[in-house]
């Protein structure tokens, strides 16, 4: 589709739309028989609603509860993870200070014998 079939698109739909608005917002008659028709539908119509907002709320409560399990997992992973590495970084430091405590042992040694 070209750019200017696509502006043409474009026009036609706002005008179409400015058109509704225009005799949305100039007929007062239409706005009075949508305002009846709601006060009548109204009851007619909550009672369906109400299973389909009960439906989507259970969903949005199981969603959270799994998701809130999901990132509690997440967290003890990557405690774990952390305390391994700690554990790995103290267990460097201990073998270097052992290693290095050795090398001073052995110069002291060297030093006294020379």
């Amino acid at each position: 589709m070209s750019q200017a079939s696509q502006i043409r698109e474009t026009v036609a739909r706002s005008t179409v739309l400015s058109q509704l608005k225009q005799t949305y917002l100039n007929d007062r008659n239409q706005k009075f028989a949508i305002a009846i028709g709601a006060l009548v539908l109204t009851p007619i119509v909550l009672p369906l609603l109400k299973p389909v907002a009960k439906a989507t709320i259970k969903s949005g409560v199981n969603l959270f509860e799994k998701t809130k399990g999901a990132i509690a997992e997440a967290g003890e992973a990557i405690g774990d993870i952390v305390a391994e590495a700690k554990a790995e970084v103290a267990e460097e430091r201990a073998e270097k200070a052992s290693l290095k405590a050795g090398l001073l042992a052995a110069d002291r040694i060297e030093s006294q014998e020379s």
